[in-house]
């Protein structure tokens, strides 16, 4: 195999093997720092060795052999010695072909990773930041190319995201009982806030950031198979499959947004929305009452299900939107229950519900508020109240897709 071959291999062995390196060495060190460090030389070791040696024929044990002997070395001559140099050496034998890959209960470890990285302790953009970091593997370049952040801003974000977890001394453990909900709901909510941010982008250019979507999609599976007893994992997953579906159809060639109601729904995804539907009914399956991750797939499900738009079961989603108004309310939930409301009683009632949210002044500076008045007053054959709203969403709009898709419908209103 040529360097270059083997340099690519290597790569996908890291994309593989590196959350589970630093759950391990993170479970053995009880220091999320040191843990990456240490897995961070391992692979500098294989850059060096494997081009003259080739790929040893179970990579993630060579790599994590060499991860353990740094610790040991790096503790030798660090004051870290009396706390950790015991632990560390008692796991870690000469390194053999036949090595174990990673241990027993690796994914135990990778669970308490992606506890750790979501820790409440933390504020919610370094969860994220440290969970694209450790769990997905990406470079700090990066993740601030996703999130249009500059780099030394993201790079000490994730530094004192490890300082936090350092200093707060947070246990690499799993809760239990109600800290575990508690903590659960963390883990969600930062694997679903990084799958929209790529799904439909807060600012710049590109409406799309498909390596978000991708990577929170991949942690949700991961999370559905470690905690398969929870039904808002299976909630989750299926609503990242679902919404993975119609991900290509969101973008049109020339870069412009595509509503839904425009979409070709022939070209949606099959394999994502099986996958979705599966993971809805694994967590329907469980018995429980249904949290808002079960909802919102439920009703993506009602959107993939539906052979168009006007097929649709508005009257289903708009009851559970409803649903979900009593379980989590917050406003953005009650502006999407007025579109499906005007969808399936007519557009008077959907306004009525749009304008108690205006006048409440709960949704100031949310471009979609006035988005969804105009296209409501259009639809009632109010043009020029209309055209006003889309050019004030059109103003409150940060991505530049959106604003271009918001002026042309503020454009296609009939003056009077």
């Amino acid at each position: 195999m040529s360097e270059a071959g083997v340099r690519q291999t290597i790569a996908a062995v890291w994309s593989m093997e590196a959350p589970k390196l630093i759950a391990v060495l993170t479970r053995l060190t009880r220091d999320v720092g040191i843990a990456e460090d240490l897995a961070q030389d391992a692979l500098v070791a294989a850059l060096e060795k494997w081009p003259q040696t080739g790929i040893p024929d179970n990579p993630g044990a060579w790599l994590m052999t060499t991860a353990r002997r740094r610790g040991i070395d790096l503790i030798r001559r660090s004051q870290l010695r009396e706390r950790k140099y015991e632990q560390l050496a008692g796991h870690t034998p000469l390194y053999a072909e036949d090595e174990p890959d990673l241990g027993e209960g690796v994914g135990d470890d990778l669970l308490r990773l992606i506890f750790l990285t979501c820790h409440p302790v933390l504020a919610q953009e370094s969860r994220v930041a440290l969970t694209l970091r450790l769990l997905c593997g990406l470079t700090t370049e990066q993740i601030a190319r996703s999130y249009l952040a500059a780099e030394p801003a993201i790079a000490q974000r994730i530094v004192r995201a490890k300082r936090t977890l350092a200093a707060k001394q947070v246990a690499f453990e799993l809760p239990e009982g109600r800290q575990l909900q508690e903590r659960l709901s963390a883990v969600l909510e930062a694997l679903y806030l990084m799958f929209n941010e790529g799904y439909a982008a807060t600012s710049g250019d590109d409406l799309l950031r498909p390596l978000l979507c991708r990577e929170a999609l991949r942690l949700s599976r991961v999370l559905a198979e470690l905690m398969p007893g929870e039904p808002e994992v299976h909630g989750l997953a299926a609503l990242l499959e679902l919404q993975s579906s119609r991900l290509r159809q969101r973008v049109a060639p020339d870069g412009r947004l595509v509503r839904l109601r425009d979409q070709n729904r022939a070209r949606w995804d099959r394999l994502h929305m099986r996958r979705g539907l599966a993971a809805l009914e694994r967590g329907r399956s469980l018995g429980r009452r249904y949290g808002p991750y079960l909802l919102q797939a439920a009703i993506a499900a009602c959107h993939a299900e539906a052979p168009s738009e006007a097929e649709t079961d508005w009257v289903r989603i708009s009851a559970l939107y409803e649903a979900l108004m009593q379980g989590q309310p917050s406003p953005v939930v009650e502006l999407n229950r007025a579109v499906a409301v005007a969808m399936a009683f007519g557009p008077a009632i959907g306004l009525a519900i749009a304008d108690e949210l205006e006048r409440r002044g709960e949704l100031a500076g949310y471009h979609l508020l006035p988005s969804v008045r105009g296209e409501l007053l259009q639809r009632l054959g109010r043009p020029a109240e209309a055209r006003a709203e889309f050019e004030r969403a059109a103003g409150l709009a940060r991505n530049a897709r959106e604003r271009d898709l918001l002026l042309e419908q503020a454009a296609s209103c009939e003056a009077i």
